[in-house]
Protein backbone atom coordinates (compact mmCIF):
# COMPACT_ATOMS: atom_id res chain seq x y z
CA UNK A 1 0.00 0.00 0.00
CA UNK A 2 2.68 2.49 1.27
CA UNK A 3 4.64 1.92 -1.91
CA UNK A 4 1.88 2.40 -4.27
CA UNK A 5 0.83 5.67 -2.53
CA UNK A 6 4.55 6.45 -3.05
CA UNK A 7 4.80 6.12 -6.23
CA UNK A 8 1.51 7.92 -7.06
CA UNK A 9 2.53 10.95 -4.95
CA UNK A 10 6.11 11.15 -6.78
CA UNK A 11 4.08 11.93 -10.23
CA UNK A 12 4.17 7.84 -11.59
CA UNK A 13 1.71 6.47 -13.53
CA UNK A 14 0.45 3.34 -12.48
CA UNK A 15 -0.77 1.26 -15.22
CA UNK A 16 -2.14 -1.61 -13.39
CA UNK A 17 -2.29 -2.86 -9.92
CA UNK A 18 -2.64 -6.84 -8.86
CA UNK A 19 -3.15 -7.78 -5.66
CA UNK A 20 -5.57 -10.95 -4.17
CA UNK A 21 -8.91 -10.90 -4.44
CA UNK A 22 -10.85 -10.03 -1.21
CA UNK A 23 -10.89 -12.43 2.01
CA UNK A 24 -13.26 -12.74 4.35
CA UNK A 25 -12.45 -11.86 8.06
CA UNK A 26 -15.50 -14.15 9.19
CA UNK A 27 -17.74 -16.51 8.17
CA UNK A 28 -20.86 -13.48 7.92
CA UNK A 29 -18.57 -10.82 6.92
CA UNK A 30 -18.56 -9.43 3.13
CA UNK A 31 -15.18 -10.19 1.43
CA UNK A 32 -12.90 -7.45 2.37
CA UNK A 33 -10.81 -5.93 -0.32
CA UNK A 34 -7.04 -6.06 0.14
CA UNK A 35 -5.22 -2.70 1.63
CA UNK A 36 -3.37 -2.21 -1.48
CA UNK A 37 -6.63 -2.29 -3.46
CA UNK A 38 -8.51 0.06 -1.33
CA UNK A 39 -5.48 2.50 -1.65
CA UNK A 40 -5.87 1.73 -5.47
CA UNK A 41 -9.54 2.40 -5.92
CA UNK A 42 -8.91 6.03 -3.69
CA UNK A 43 -6.13 6.69 -6.35
CA UNK A 44 -8.37 5.64 -9.01
CA UNK A 45 -6.08 3.03 -10.53
CA UNK A 46 -7.04 -0.23 -12.28
CA UNK A 47 -6.73 -3.54 -10.26
CA UNK A 48 -6.82 -7.04 -11.21
CA UNK A 49 -6.15 -10.46 -9.42
CA UNK A 50 -4.99 -11.78 -12.47
CA UNK A 51 -1.19 -11.84 -12.92
CA UNK A 52 -1.65 -12.33 -16.58
CA UNK A 53 -2.89 -9.47 -17.14
CA UNK A 54 0.05 -7.16 -16.99
CA UNK A 55 1.02 -8.79 -19.90
CA UNK A 56 -1.37 -7.29 -21.88
CA UNK A 57 0.06 -3.32 -20.16
CA UNK A 58 2.15 -1.19 -21.79
CA UNK A 59 4.66 0.08 -19.28
CA UNK A 60 8.20 0.22 -18.85
CA UNK A 61 9.23 -1.13 -15.25
CA UNK A 62 7.12 -3.58 -13.13
CA UNK A 63 7.21 -3.28 -9.43
CA UNK A 64 6.94 -6.11 -7.11
CA UNK A 65 6.55 -5.98 -3.07
CA UNK A 66 5.12 -8.38 -0.55
CA UNK A 67 3.46 -10.23 -3.73
CA UNK A 68 3.66 -13.97 -2.01
CA UNK A 69 3.29 -15.83 -5.19
CA UNK A 70 5.18 -17.06 -7.96
CA UNK A 71 5.89 -14.59 -10.92
CA UNK A 72 6.04 -16.43 -14.41
CA UNK A 73 9.27 -15.85 -16.64
CA UNK A 74 6.43 -14.21 -19.10
CA UNK A 75 5.22 -11.40 -16.94
CA UNK A 76 9.13 -10.51 -16.40
CA UNK A 77 10.46 -10.79 -19.51
CA UNK A 78 8.38 -7.87 -21.10
CA UNK A 79 10.24 -5.49 -19.07
CA UNK A 80 12.28 -4.57 -16.06
CA UNK A 81 10.70 -6.11 -13.23
CA UNK A 82 12.79 -5.32 -9.74
CA UNK A 83 11.34 -6.63 -6.15
CA UNK A 84 11.82 -4.98 -2.91
CA UNK A 85 12.78 -7.96 -0.85
CA UNK A 86 12.87 -7.30 3.48
CA UNK A 87 16.18 -8.41 4.50
CA UNK A 88 20.09 -8.23 3.74
CA UNK A 89 20.35 -10.79 0.83
CA UNK A 90 21.37 -13.71 0.33
CA UNK A 91 20.30 -13.83 3.96
CA UNK A 92 17.06 -14.45 4.30
CA UNK A 93 15.45 -15.76 1.05
CA UNK A 94 12.30 -16.79 0.55
CA UNK A 95 8.83 -15.52 2.14
CA UNK A 96 9.43 -15.02 5.84
CA UNK A 97 12.26 -12.33 6.34
CA UNK A 98 11.33 -10.52 8.86
CA UNK A 99 10.00 -12.97 10.88
CA UNK A 100 13.16 -15.23 10.39
CA UNK A 101 15.68 -12.52 11.39
CA UNK A 102 13.86 -11.72 14.80
CA UNK A 103 13.48 -16.05 15.45
CA UNK A 104 17.18 -16.30 14.68
CA UNK A 105 17.85 -13.14 17.12
CA UNK A 106 19.58 -11.29 14.32
CA UNK A 107 20.26 -7.46 15.53
CA UNK A 108 20.54 -5.79 12.00
CA UNK A 109 18.82 -6.54 8.94
CA UNK A 110 17.53 -4.79 5.69
CA UNK A 111 16.18 -4.34 2.37
CA UNK A 112 17.26 -4.94 -0.83
CA UNK A 113 16.08 -3.54 -4.44
CA UNK A 114 16.99 -6.57 -7.11
CA UNK A 115 15.96 -8.17 -10.44
CA UNK A 116 13.10 -10.28 -10.44
CA UNK A 117 14.91 -13.84 -11.95
CA UNK A 118 13.71 -17.14 -12.47
CA UNK A 119 14.40 -18.43 -9.12
CA UNK A 120 13.23 -16.76 -5.97
CA UNK A 121 14.87 -13.67 -4.26
CA UNK A 122 18.09 -14.35 -6.60
CA UNK A 123 17.83 -11.35 -8.46
CA UNK A 124 20.83 -9.39 -9.32
CA UNK A 125 20.42 -6.15 -6.40
CA UNK A 126 20.47 -2.29 -7.66
CA UNK A 127 20.87 -0.84 -4.07
CA UNK A 128 20.16 -2.38 -0.67
CA UNK A 129 20.06 -0.40 2.73
CA UNK A 130 20.89 -2.34 6.52
CA UNK A 131 18.92 -1.25 9.82
CA UNK A 132 19.18 -2.83 13.07
CA UNK A 133 16.95 -4.44 14.86
CA UNK A 134 15.35 -3.31 18.46
CA UNK A 135 15.30 -5.72 20.88
CA UNK A 136 11.60 -5.20 21.20
CA UNK A 137 10.32 -4.36 17.80
CA UNK A 138 7.86 -6.61 16.64
CA UNK A 139 7.30 -8.22 13.18
CA UNK A 140 4.77 -5.83 11.89
CA UNK A 141 6.84 -2.58 13.23
CA UNK A 142 9.94 -3.89 11.70
CA UNK A 143 8.35 -4.31 8.33
CA UNK A 144 6.66 -0.78 8.38
CA UNK A 145 10.73 0.26 8.98
CA UNK A 146 11.56 -1.75 6.40
CA UNK A 147 9.21 -0.80 3.72
CA UNK A 148 9.76 3.03 4.25
CA UNK A 149 13.72 2.29 3.60
CA UNK A 150 12.46 0.54 0.31
CA UNK A 151 10.47 3.30 -0.88
CA UNK A 152 13.53 5.47 -0.81
CA UNK A 153 15.64 2.73 -2.31
CA UNK A 154 12.91 2.72 -5.30
CA UNK A 155 12.27 6.45 -5.78
CA UNK A 156 16.15 6.90 -5.74
CA UNK A 157 16.87 4.43 -8.61
CA UNK A 158 13.49 6.17 -10.75
CA UNK A 159 15.16 9.62 -10.34
CA UNK A 160 18.67 8.78 -10.40
CA UNK A 161 19.03 5.52 -12.57
CA UNK A 162 19.11 1.64 -11.67
CA UNK A 163 22.30 1.47 -12.84
CA UNK A 164 23.91 -2.14 -13.50
CA UNK A 165 22.89 -4.53 -10.44
CA UNK A 166 25.28 -6.68 -8.39
CA UNK A 167 25.23 -10.17 -8.27
CA UNK A 168 24.32 -11.35 -4.43
CA UNK A 169 27.49 -12.52 -2.33
CA UNK A 170 27.35 -14.38 0.82
CA UNK A 171 26.14 -17.05 2.39
CA UNK A 172 22.50 -17.89 1.53
CA UNK A 173 20.13 -18.75 4.20
CA UNK A 174 16.70 -19.70 3.63
CA UNK A 175 13.47 -18.38 5.13
CA UNK A 176 10.31 -20.76 5.15
CA UNK A 177 6.85 -19.73 5.69
CA UNK A 178 5.98 -19.65 9.17
CA UNK A 179 3.75 -22.46 10.00
CA UNK A 180 1.40 -22.31 12.67
CA UNK A 181 3.04 -25.58 14.72
CA UNK A 182 5.92 -23.23 15.12
CA UNK A 183 4.01 -20.34 16.90
CA UNK A 184 3.21 -22.62 19.55
CA UNK A 185 5.51 -21.75 23.15
CA UNK A 186 7.71 -24.28 24.35
CA UNK A 187 7.72 -22.85 27.97
CA UNK A 188 11.44 -25.05 28.45
CA UNK A 189 13.54 -22.61 26.06
CA UNK A 190 15.28 -19.72 27.53
CA UNK A 191 12.56 -16.54 28.20
CA UNK A 192 14.55 -14.00 25.52
CA UNK A 193 14.20 -16.98 22.46
CA UNK A 194 9.64 -17.02 23.69
CA UNK A 195 9.49 -12.96 23.48
CA UNK A 196 11.05 -13.71 19.85
CA UNK A 197 8.19 -15.62 19.58
CA UNK A 198 5.56 -12.81 20.80
CA UNK A 199 7.24 -10.29 18.29
CA UNK A 200 6.82 -12.47 15.35
CA UNK A 201 3.18 -12.25 15.89
CA UNK A 202 0.51 -15.39 16.69
CA UNK A 203 2.43 -16.72 19.41
CA UNK A 204 0.36 -19.36 21.70
CA UNK A 205 -0.08 -21.34 24.26
CA UNK A 206 -2.40 -23.17 25.99
CA UNK A 207 -4.27 -23.47 29.29
CA UNK A 208 -6.85 -25.36 31.13
CA UNK A 209 -6.98 -27.24 26.94
CA UNK A 210 -7.70 -24.28 26.03
CA UNK A 211 -5.76 -21.97 22.94
CA UNK A 212 -3.96 -18.48 24.48
CA UNK A 213 -2.20 -15.92 22.14
CA UNK A 214 0.30 -14.25 23.67
CA UNK A 215 -0.17 -10.65 21.97
CA UNK A 216 2.44 -8.68 23.73
CA UNK A 217 5.23 -9.47 25.96
CA UNK A 218 8.38 -8.43 27.95
CA UNK A 219 11.07 -10.11 30.17
CA UNK A 220 10.02 -10.58 33.38
CA UNK A 221 11.91 -8.65 35.96
CA UNK A 222 12.07 -11.69 38.58
CA UNK A 223 14.34 -14.45 36.81
CA UNK A 224 12.31 -17.76 36.21
CA UNK A 225 12.76 -21.24 37.78
CA UNK A 226 13.97 -23.74 34.95
CA UNK A 227 12.36 -26.58 36.96
CA UNK A 228 8.80 -24.81 36.69
CA UNK A 229 8.50 -23.67 33.27
CA UNK A 230 5.20 -22.65 32.30
CA UNK A 231 4.48 -21.62 35.88
CA UNK A 232 2.34 -18.68 36.26
CA UNK A 233 2.62 -16.58 39.23
CA UNK A 234 1.99 -12.60 40.59
CA UNK A 235 4.99 -10.79 41.07
CA UNK A 236 4.65 -7.91 43.31
CA UNK A 237 6.24 -4.42 41.91
CA UNK A 238 6.43 -1.69 44.05
CA UNK A 239 3.89 1.11 43.16
CA UNK A 240 1.95 -1.12 40.26
CA UNK A 241 0.23 -4.09 39.60
CA UNK A 242 1.61 -7.09 40.00
CA UNK A 243 3.43 -8.56 36.90
CA UNK A 244 1.50 -11.70 35.53
CA UNK A 245 4.83 -13.51 35.18
CA UNK A 246 5.42 -17.39 33.40
CA UNK A 247 8.99 -19.07 34.11
CA UNK A 248 10.72 -20.34 31.14
CA UNK A 249 14.03 -22.75 30.88
CA UNK A 250 15.69 -19.87 31.95
CA UNK A 251 14.14 -16.25 33.12
CA UNK A 252 10.77 -15.69 32.86
CA UNK A 253 8.40 -13.75 30.86
CA UNK A 254 5.86 -10.92 31.64
CA UNK A 255 2.59 -11.34 29.69
CA UNK A 256 1.12 -7.79 28.96
CA UNK A 257 -1.54 -8.39 26.47
CA UNK A 258 -3.36 -11.75 25.41
CA UNK A 259 -6.60 -13.31 24.09
CA UNK A 260 -8.52 -16.27 25.30
CA UNK A 261 -9.87 -18.78 22.54
CA UNK A 262 -12.98 -17.35 21.65
CA UNK A 263 -12.63 -13.69 23.73
CA UNK A 264 -11.18 -10.42 22.47
CA UNK A 265 -7.99 -9.46 23.56
CA UNK A 266 -7.24 -8.16 27.41
CA UNK A 267 -4.76 -7.11 29.37
CA UNK A 268 -2.86 -9.85 31.05
CA UNK A 269 -3.88 -8.93 34.47
CA UNK A 270 -7.46 -8.65 33.58
CA UNK A 271 -7.20 -12.11 32.56
CA UNK A 272 -5.87 -13.38 35.26
CA UNK A 273 -8.35 -12.54 37.57
CA UNK A 274 -11.24 -13.73 34.95
CA UNK A 275 -9.30 -16.84 35.27
CA UNK A 276 -9.09 -16.95 38.74
CA UNK A 277 -5.49 -18.55 38.51
CA UNK A 278 -4.76 -21.13 41.61
CA UNK A 279 -1.26 -20.64 42.67
CA UNK A 280 0.97 -23.44 41.16
CA UNK A 281 -0.77 -23.56 37.83
CA UNK A 282 1.06 -23.87 34.29
CA UNK A 283 0.86 -23.10 30.73
CA UNK A 284 0.40 -26.69 28.97
CA UNK A 285 3.43 -27.48 26.67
Amino acid sequence: MAPLQALCGAGHDVALVVTRPPKRRGRRQAPTPSPVEAAAEALGLEVTYDLDDALGVEADLGVVVAYGEYIPEAVFERRRTVNLHFSRLPRWRGAAPVERAILAGDTETGVCLIDIAPEIDTGAVYRRASTGIGPHETADELRGRLCELGIGLLLDALAEGFGPPVPQVGEMIWADKIEPGELRIDWSVPAEHVLRLVRVGGAWTTFRNRRLKILEARLATAPGRPDVFGSIRLEPRSGANPEIAVAAGHGALELVTVQAEGRAAAGARDWANGARIAGGERFDG
